[in-house]
């Protein structure tokens, strides 16, 4: 990533606001004019780090008991969500949605990482659980995934099947609560700028154009744009 404009983000397979804001970046991207002088980097988050799935488990019934209202109220929310999932060019079906625990979808994408191939994974993995109605905690797809990203079979295997990059999950999310994340999606812009949340694209394109313009490193994150909306927390998705 050396002489990149560097993008970090902080994300959750489970959150459906994170994958509509790769969509919104990939769209300020390709209004930046310097599109191929930035770098993103995907950091592990976890909104329900303790989460234990059940066969039964239903999305709509899942939100209506976690927040304690009806059924018909979650699936307002799910509708909305859809909706606005379509305006990014996205297709949610959360009626096919399988929850999971999204620890070794984050292994496997930091194995990925070393390849530089953590982008095509994330766009698979999102895929997999929002649309596809895939089970992103189960290792034989994962495998499978990965090997359509180009990750070699053997080596996945290892990884899959242990507890390996636990530690560099464990490291992304201790960053992220020591610079104040509380939701996901996350951005920070050369450890400099961070947007919370998926903002529209025009927010995205004015960071990264003052971030170029200035260029220069600083240490301390300012927060520019935030909001309570469009992002996921572990108190579940606004």
């Amino acid at each position: 990533m050396e002489n990149k404009l560097k993008i970090q983000i902080w994300s959750d397979i489970m959150c459906p606001f994170c994958y509509i804001g790769k969509r919104r970046i990939e769209e300020a991207l390709q209004l930046f004019e310097h599109k191929d002088a930035v770098a993103i980097e995907w950091k592990s988050f976890q909104l329900d780090a303790g989460f234990i799935a059940s066969p039964d488990d239903n999305m709509a019934e899942h939100l209506a008991e976690k927040y304690r209202k009806d059924r018909d109220w979650a699936q307002n929310m799910l509708d909305n969500m859809t909706q606005n999932a379509k305006a990014a060019g996205l297709d949610f079906h959360f009626e096919k949605a399988v929850l999971a625990n999204s620890l070794n979808a984050h292994r496997l994408l930091h194995l990925a990482k070393k390849y530089n191939l953590a982008n095509d994974l994330e766009e698979l993995l999102f895929k997999a659980y929002l649309t596809d109605g895939k089970n992103v905690n189960d290792l034989n797809t994962l495998a499978e995934l990965g090997l359509e990203v180009g990750l070699e079979a053997e080596e996945m295997k290892q990884v899959l099947y242990s507890d390996a990059f636990a530690n560099e999950v464990n490291e992304d999310i201790a960053v992220a609560n020591s610079i104040g994340v509380q939701g996901v999606p996350f951005f920070v812009f050369e450890n400099k700028y961070a947007i919370s949340g998926a903002q529209p694209a025009a927010a995205f394109l004015q960071t990264l154009e003052k971030v170029w313009v200035e260029g220069k490193f600083e240490s301390k994150v300012t927060l520019l744009n935030t909001t309570t909306e469009n992002s996921c927390d572990i108190n579940g998705c606004d």
